[in-house]
């Protein structure tokens, strides 16, 4: 049952991450705490996410707006050694409360249509902050998902961006997260074994990709958004 359960979480969330390019980690590491420990839920979806943003890149490199993208690796190097202290030192029951309450803030500031004016203080801010949650919980889509969404970015400059962004992100968490907590045998081998699925789900992502216009993805979003951060709120205080 583990295994089904294991298999449909990396299919659904790999098509998010491929369509939308955030949905991986927020859909995958709440419900890998669930299954695995925190270190190991946590490099595991560091690695299939590094893996995805690897397997994309191609497709991607004439979305990216490489301006933010510099402002947002320069922002997130300062958040990389907060994020990893904060796991250190955190309960895991915290640890899935705190995500829970971050996925519906920000759920709730999307419903009520955020916006923010962009600026080259505020890429540095928000990859800073993107940084200390991929180093911590191995989440860096929140904070992007914000800002993008109040600066009305376009679905696939957000989608081009935030993928390159993670290429950095999730190479240098997952390497801060095995100094500092060390790795096993149960993380790389659940990895190899959910790589065919991975590949599954960027097939229908590029598929979905195609055919879902702006609206629909803010809609797919929000609703998305809001079912992960209650299941966590309810995982959190049991």
């Amino acid at each position: 049952m583990e295994l089904f359960i294991f298999i449909f979480i990396i299919l659904v969330a790999s098509i998010l991450q491929t369509s939308t390019g955030f949905g991986f980690s927020i859909l995958a590491t709440p419900f890998l705490l669930l299954l695995f420990k925190p270190m190991e839920a946590i490099q595991i979806n560091l690695i299939l996410s590094l893996f995805i943003s690897v397997a994309l890149l191609t497709k991607i490199k004439e979305d990216i707006d490489y301006g933010i993208l510099k402002r947002f690796i320069i922002g997130s190097t300062v958040g990389l050694p907060i994020g990893i202290m904060v796991f250190l030192f955190l309960d895991v029951k915290n640890l899935i409360l705190g995500i829970g309450l971050i996925i519906l803030g920000l759920t709730l500031l999307l419903l009520l249509k955020f916006r923010i004016t962009q600026t080259k203080g505020k890429d540095i801010t928000i990859g800073g902050l993107s940084g200390m949650l991929t180093s911590s919980i191995g989440m860096p889509g929140p904070p992007l998902l914000l800002y993008f969404s109040g600066t009305d970015t376009e679905k696939a400059k957000l989608r081009g961006t935030t993928l390159a962004f993670y290429l950095f992100i999730y190479f240098m968490s997952l390497l801060i997260q095995v100094i500092f907590t060390g790795t096993n045998k149960t993380i790389w081998l659940s990895s190899l074994f959910a790589i065919p699925v991975v590949f599954i789900g960027l097939f229908l992502g590029q598929l979905l990709f195609k055919v879902i216009n702006q609206n629909f993805f803010r809609i797919f979003t929000n609703i998305i958004l809001l079912f992960t951060g209650i299941y966590m709120l309810i995982e959190g205080w049991k």
